[in-house]
């Protein structure tokens, strides 16, 4: 891809964040990461050229030393800083112009410095032998475990998670139209009853949560629009030619129930998947600290649970996200007293800035992962737990992307499988993204949306009814192997 030959007509608008907006190569098995800026007088808020380059090696930098190391090399893909002809941008900023959602357009791509972030394009798979294009499901799981917020268990009794807590909020203030049953606990649980309700959760309410792409192009999502619900039923026809012989089951009743059981058999096997070859077919399990929590205000009975400890696959991608959520151990009500001594010093000697603004390399992984476990009162130890925190936070907030597509008829029929024939194999990927670092001065607003989100909860909400999903959930057949 030469950089200096860019044509904007090569390139179709993708999906875009708060930050950031994507668009992805028509040929090349790439995307474009491009800054956003306000639309109000964005031309004295813009950052200089250099300011933006330094923020787009910022962005890379920090998945390169920080998150690949915790995450996984096989999971995280840092991408390479460019930077693009300043027309190419213009022009590609009016061409996406009309395909933005409405909700988004209150910020324009940064057409003044011409600095991107060029990523794969992790909806697609390399050499393909069948002719069906490759699923992606983009998930976001959110946070894996309850949190220690101290004033939580002293005015409220039960055991709330923040996603759950969250949607209330977000209810009231417009953001959504309708709860999402959806609770990460269960997503992250290891047990795949629970995980097959999460899913179940996410399929009936993906508001910014799910997002399934077919041959690159968005089939289903909510795309940013809260008023619209995306049509289950248009999914399970992007389906049918992926399961065929679900169209038989049930005795000829509800085939695309069936579908469904079956793609979301596909994503918890990718998830619970350690992408090496075992030769007994058990997954190794890794029970990380407490075992895996109930949210109370998850629609899954609580009566339901089994006994002991069902834990996670020591290499799969959720056990390595939640492993980093859990640096952070002291949550925001512990990190906002250790943010402010922080601050104190910084006051006192604003040329020691303890790497809270960069460089993010190898010396900050340092600090990061061999931070005290004792407060001596220092400001060392307060700078540790707040990139600890700011690491956990962009854990918390990352995407996992979950490929597959068909095997060839030549991949089909290999030697000492022990599978059924009629049952259809994938080859797949999985992939963390949205690994940005977190603004450090970010920590006090954190910490009043957190106080709100929990004052909201416990002054207006009562448990929730519960759930019969857990009713549809059937074991995993399907055999995945890793490209």
């Amino acid at each position: 891809m030469e950089l200096d030959q860019m044509d904007e007509n090569d390139w179709k608008y993708h999906g875009e964040g708060n930050k950031s907006l994507v668009v992805s190569h028509s040929q090349h098995c790439r995307v474009l990461r491009l800054l956003k800026c306000p639309s109000e007088d964005s031309t004295h808020t813009r950052q200089t050229a250099e300011q933006a380059f330094r923020h787009i090696l910022n962005i890379v930098d920090y998945s390169k030393y920080v998150m690949k190391p915790l995450l996984g090399e096989k999971y995280v893909h840092s991408g390479e800083a460019v930077k693009l002809p300043l027309d190419f941008v213009r022009q590609l900023s009016l061409k996406v112009q009309q395909e933005r959602p409405e909700l988004r357009c209150d910020k324009v791509i940064d057409t003044f410095s011409g600095c991107g972030l060029c990523l794969p394009n992790l909806t697609q798979l390399h050499r393909l032998t069948d002719h069906r294009p490759p699923i992606c499901v983009e998930i976001k799981p959110k946070c894996g475990f309850l949190p220690c917020s101290r004033h939580i268990t002293k005015e409220c009794k039960r055991k709330i998670c923040r996603f759950c807590m969250h949607q209330h909020l977000k209810l009231a203030n417009g953001k959504w139209k309708r709860i999402s049953r959806y609770c990460p606990l269960d997503l992250f649980s290891g047990s795949k009853q629970r995980m097959y309700v999460a899913m179940k959760n996410l399929l009936e309410e993906p508001q910014n949560n799910l997002k399934i792409f077919k041959g690159g192009e968005l089939i289903f999502g909510c795309k940013d629009d809260a008023k619209l619900q995306p049509d289950i039923n248009d999914l399970i026809q992007h389906l049918r030619p992926y399961f065929p012989h679900s169209n038989s089951l049930y005795n000829g009743h509800q085939p695309g129930k069936a579908i469904l059981n079956e793609f979301i058999q596909v994503i918890c096997s990718a998830l619970l998947s350690s992408g090496d070859s075992n030769r007994s077919g058990e997954l190794r399990k890794t029970h990380l600290s407490d075992s895996r929590p109930h949210c109370e205000a998850s629609p899954f009975p609580r009566d339901l649970l089994r006994n002991g400890n069902h834990g996670l696959p020591k290499d799969s991608v959720l056990a390595k996200i939640l492993q980093v959520q859990m640096l952070d151990n002291l949550d925001i009500e512990g990190v906002n007293p250790l943010y402010k001594r922080v601050e104190q010093y910084l006051e006192e000697f604003p040329k020691e800035r303890l790497q809270i603004d960069g460089p993010y390399n190898e010396s900050l992984m340092d600090k990061v992962k061999n931070c005290p476990t004792e407060d001596d009162g220092s400001v060392e130890y307060a700078a540790g737990k707040v990139h600890q925190y700011r690491v956990a936070m962009t854990a918390k907030d990352c995407s996992i992307m979950i490929t597959f597509a068909p095997c060839g008829e030549d991949e089909e029929h290999q030697p000492n499988m022990d599978i059924q024939p009629a049952k259809p194999r994938f080859t797949y990927s999985v992939s963390i993204l949205d690994l940005d670092p977190k603004p450090y001065e970010g920590i006090p607003h954190q910490f009043k949306l957190d106080t709100k989100i929990i004052n909201y909860y416990l002054r207006n909400t009562q448990a929730p009814p519960p759930s019969s999903l857990y009713k549809e959930r059937q074991e995993c057949t399907l055999l995945f192997h890793a490209v």
